[in-house]
């Protein structure tokens, strides 16, 4: 490993060093500010402010949708009765969401909807972990600012679940 540089969000770290192990201390986790940290990709690095700001607000939105989502994910089988309801379907009453019942009866076409949703949350929501692990202080601020803006906007549809 002498002699060889390594690539990091921020330049490149040199390790000439004989250790083929690195200490904790070598790789400090801290916050800092740069307009060219790749998201996602290498081919995904801004050039300039302008991009930086575009990534910012790719990540905005994003963050948003995540909520927007797991609105839709908390609601889904009241959503589902008023598909079928307006629909016109007869059997709206096995739909609806009773209160006092905590099971309902389990059905493919449901179980593959919130499966598919759970992998959408779940992807979305490790893409948004791996943007704050960047370290990039404008990328933390923005999936932040996406969380407020999503909660703000629909966070109404969530208040009767403990997962907001």
């Amino acid at each position: 490993m002498s002699g060889m540089a390594m690539a990091t969000a921020t330049g490149a770290m040199d390790m000439s060093s004989d250790s083929t192990m690195m200490g904790m201390d070598s790789m400090a986790m801290t916050f800092f500010t740069s307009t060219s940290t790749p998201l996602f990709s290498m081919a995904w690095t801004p050039a300039s402010t302008g991009q930086y700001a575009g990534t910012c607000i790719f990540l905005i939105a994003f963050a948003t949708i995540f909520r927007a989502i797991l609105a839709i994910r908390l609601n889904f089988f009241d959503i589902l009765a008023t598909h079928k309801r307006r629909r016109g379907d007869d059997q709206v009453l096995l739909y609806s969401t009773d209160k006092q019942s905590t099971v309902r009866p389990w059905r493919a076409s449901e179980a593959v909807a919130l499966a598919f949703m759970d992998v959408i949350l779940g992807g979305v929501g490790y893409l948004l972990m791996v943007a704050v692990m960047t370290m990039n202080v404008g990328y933390f601020l923005s999936v932040l600012a996406g969380i407020f803006l999503g909660s703000l906007v629909f966070g109404r549809f969530m208040v009767r679940s403990a997962a907001h």
